[in-house]
């Protein structure tokens, strides 16, 4: 018998996961969620105090340092200056509410309530963070224990040690946790959460190394934290871009809140929540790069409040479905020489009902529309539907300071991705690195900008071509990519197309008598049944 495979290990945060959920009980996951991602951030900025405490406590006992003090009272004064840390971007933690202060406290009773002071203190003395943290721990489901409970779970060595190497843990176990509960949330959980294959690739296609970038359906700000991690992983810093988004849920808008803070971004996120449509935080942004995952086929806007809204430049949108607000929307953002991306349901790429057909045709005539790619189902938590990412930019023709530089002006490059991925797990489909490369070089190679591989552009049968004006304008501008990119060409094998037509005539003959004889056996058996049962 062959020995059993091993498991493989589990992740550090695939294990906090499982400590974390086993506390749970039957308390709501949704709930359940700002619970514990409310904790994760409170360790997180007490851990950074501390980080900024011990750097200064060396230094005030070094003699050689500026900050060197004699005495342990002027030590003190130093230790405890606010100004210390928020100059260093670290947020000021007052005494008796840092983390081992509630760690200390974890098996007391009344730790629902000493966590709900520590974050109003938290708020209190830091600006950024007011109205940002959940402050409801004292909820009677919220039992000692299971405070507790969580308390020791972020507390554990193992996250400690990997702290110690790099802080950004915490924000990859926030960022972890946060696909774990959208997950377990389905369709809900993807109103806050959109899935990390979409992210990386729309941040891969975009390339947003510098400039002003713009999501106006933020949801828990995914899309900001790996536009970072492109910059940063490119050789950029933090400072490279603005961030600037709007989230209409509250209680998402203090989860991107939080996730940004983790991550050391400092985004423009509006002063409170609200609805990008009605309640524009940014009405004068023009942003370098837009990039969003709004509501799909979004029915409940209000769209009928704006029907002479100056932002639909190319059609008044339906009041029943908001697809072609949102483009518009976003287009009213963007920069003269910037770059949209939104996802969108494959509806909009074909929907001639309520005027749809027309403001489509009027984006394609206006030159706008970029990139068209059709992606595989079941990449997103608790829905089947079908969806696709637009491109669309207002000067294709190749700018001096931008990363385009081939003349694209009257053509559309259509990305038939609908084959790529892997299915990660029963029911959730997801993209390799190569998978992401691989569309998002044909992207660039089409528009003249650098590729990781360095290819020329070319049509590939199947799965992407480059398509004039005059040929969408034959199909009603429908722009779905499978009427344009054709079918994968087959490899020629070689052998002669009349000896080809005479073999599988013959296979296809050998099966029909081989099925016949099949046939007559069965028969004769059960023939030989009814006699012997007689």
């Amino acid at each position: 018998m062959p020995p059993k495979k091993k498991a493989p290990a589990k992740s550090l945060e695939q294990t906090l996961w499982d400590a974390a959920t086993a506390l749970r009980s039957s308390m709501d996951a949704a709930e359940y969620k700002h619970v514990v991602l409310g904790l994760i951030f409170l360790k997180y900025v007490s851990d950074t105090f501390m980080v900024r405490q011990e750097e200064l406590k060396r230094l005030v006992d070094d003699p050689s340092s500026d900050y060197f003090m004699p005495t342990e009272a002027a030590k003190r004064s130093i230790l405890e200056d606010r100004d210390e840390y928020t100059a260093e971007g670290v947020f000021w933690i007052p005494e008796g509410h840092r983390w081992e202060d509630l760690r200390k406290a974890g098996k007391q009773s009344d730790i629902g309530t000493r966590i709900d002071k520590a974050m109003e203190a938290i708020e209190r003395e830091n600006p950024s963070l007011k109205g940002v943290l959940p402050k409801n721990y004292t909820r009677q489901e919220l039992n000692a224990e299971m405070l507790g409970g969580l308390i020791d779970v972020f507390s554990r060595q193992d996250l400690a040690a990997e702290e110690h190497k790099d802080l950004d843990v915490l924000g990859r176990v926030y960022e972890y946790f946060l696909g774990k509960f959208a997950g377990g949330e389905g369709k809900r959980g993807g109103q806050y959460y959109t899935p990390r294959s979409v992210v990386s690739l729309l941040v891969e296609m975009l390339q947003p190394y510098h400039g002003r970038v713009y999501d106006p359906a933020c949801g828990s700000g995914g899309m900001f934290v790996q536009a970072d991690k492109f910059v940063r992983a490119h050789g950029g810093v933090h400072a490279d871009i603005s961030v600037y988004g709007q989230e209409s849920v509250p209680t998402t808008w203090r989860l991107a809140k939080m996730n940004l803070a983790l991550r050391g971004i400092e985004a423009n996120l509006g002063p409170e929540w609200g609805d990008s449509f009605h309640t524009d935080k940014h009405p004068d942004l023009r942003a370098d790069y837009v990039i969003a995952n709004p509501p799909f086929n979004q029915d409940d806007w209000k769209g009928e409040l704006l029907r002479n809204d100056p932002r639909w430049k190319y059609g008044t949108p339906p009041a029943g479905n908001a697809n072609f607000a949102w483009i518009q929307h976003m287009l009213h953002h963007l920069a003269p020489t910037g770059t949209m991306s939104t996802v969108l349901a494959n509806g909009s790429l074909s929907s001639q009902q309520s005027g749809e057909g027309e403001i489509r045709r009027s984006l394609v005539e206006a030159d706008l529309v970029e990139c068209i790619v059709a992606l595989p189902p079941q990449l997103f938590f608790g829905t089947p539907i079908p969806v696709c990412l637009w491109f669309l930019t207002k000067n294709k023709a190749g700018i001096p300071n931008g990363t385009q530089t081939r003349n694209r002006k009257g053509e559309t490059l259509f990305i038939d991705a609908r084959q790529v991925g892997h299915m990660e797990t029963r029911t959730v489909r997801a993209f390799s690195e190569e998978d992401v490369l691989r569309v998002a070089d044909t992207y660039h190679s089409w528009r003249g900008s650098e590729t990781s591989a360095g290819q020329e552009y070319e049509d590939a049968p199947g799965f992407c071509r480059a398509v004039r004006t005059g040929e969408i304008e034959e199909h009603d501008f429908v722009l779905t990519p499978g009427r344009y990119v054709g079918s994968e060409s087959v490899e020629n094998d070689g052998e002669p197309l009349d000896e080809k037509i005479t073999r599988l005539s013959t296979e296809i003959r050998d099966g029909f008598e081989r099925r016949s004889e099949l046939q007559t056996n069965v028969i004769a058996a059960m023939g030989s049944l009814v006699v012997a049962n007689e």
